[in-house]
């Protein structure tokens, strides 16, 4: 069953991602790069990524894949999967359409990370925080990870994220500009769209801007994260209790 569908009206792609809580696993990472492989094909300007979820956008990293891969010593393994899950967040990065989230539910930890790859971001009151868990969790990000962060948002805003693993609503996530707008429930896609229709540009305009602009990330990603992989990232790993 596919857990990804899309729809393209008007130069808007609409995509819906619909694997439940949207974990990142290599199944997930996988299908993800596959359906952005096809909509790079569509004549379109512009993708808004939205949650089949309820009450999740997503929880990123999934454990159930990770820490029995870890604890069977499968460190290849592991490694594999972030290359799968740096390219991922690589690719929507330097993706040639402008890209919104249309955040309809909990963006936690890896998710909230996702959600910074995207050029804007628009989330639904009500109904789910934004939240960078890790320091709870005993896993300090990659270098990629906080590059795109970074991009996203002032850095008091990253820091207390970071720092206290607190839930950000909404609205606060709109006041710290962390966010475009804040929606209620039955406006998000509303406003979402409304947005993606002034952003209509030239796709290599797009590419080249983001190319020139993201080179922060891209070398975090590509030149730093490796050393920090081949260090033994993985170790952190080993005191979570799922």
């Amino acid at each position: 069953m596919p857990h990804f569908s899309y729809t393209v009206d008007n130069g808007i792609v609409t995509l819906t991602m619909d694997s439940g809580e949207n974990r990142f696993n290599p199944f997930f990472l996988k299908e993800y790069s596959s359906v952005l492989d096809a909509i790079e094909t569509e004549d379109a300007q512009v993708m808004v990524v939205t949650s089949a979820h309820q009450h999740i956008f997503s929880t990123g990293i999934d454990l159930d894949w990770v820490l029995p891969v870890l604890r069977s010593r499968d460190t290849q393994s592991f490694y594999d999967y972030l290359s799968l899950m740096n390219s991922l967040m690589k690719r929507l990065t330097l993706f040639p359409l402008f890209t919104i989230a249309a955040i309809n539910g909990h963006a936690f930890a890896g998710g909230a990370v996702l959600s910074c790859c995207f050029d804007f971001r628009f989330m639904q009151t009500g109904r789910g925080y934004f939240c960078l868990p890790e320091i709870d969790l005993g896993v300090p990000f990659l270098p990629g990870m906080v590059a795109v962060l970074k991009k996203a948002m002032p850095m008091d805003a990253l820091e207390e994220l970071q720092y206290t693993g607190k839930r950000f609503t909404a609205e606060e996530c709109a006041a710290r500009r962390i966010i475009h707008a804040a929606c209620p429930p039955s406006g998000l896609m509303d406003t979402a769209m409304a947005f993606a229709s002034n952003l209509r540009k030239r796709r290599n305009v797009i590419a080249e801007m983001k190319r020139v602009m993201y080179r922060d990330v891209l070398r975090a990603i590509d030149e730093e994260d490796p050393v920090k992989i081949e260090q033994g990232w993985h170790e952190w790993f080993t005191n979570i209790v799922p």
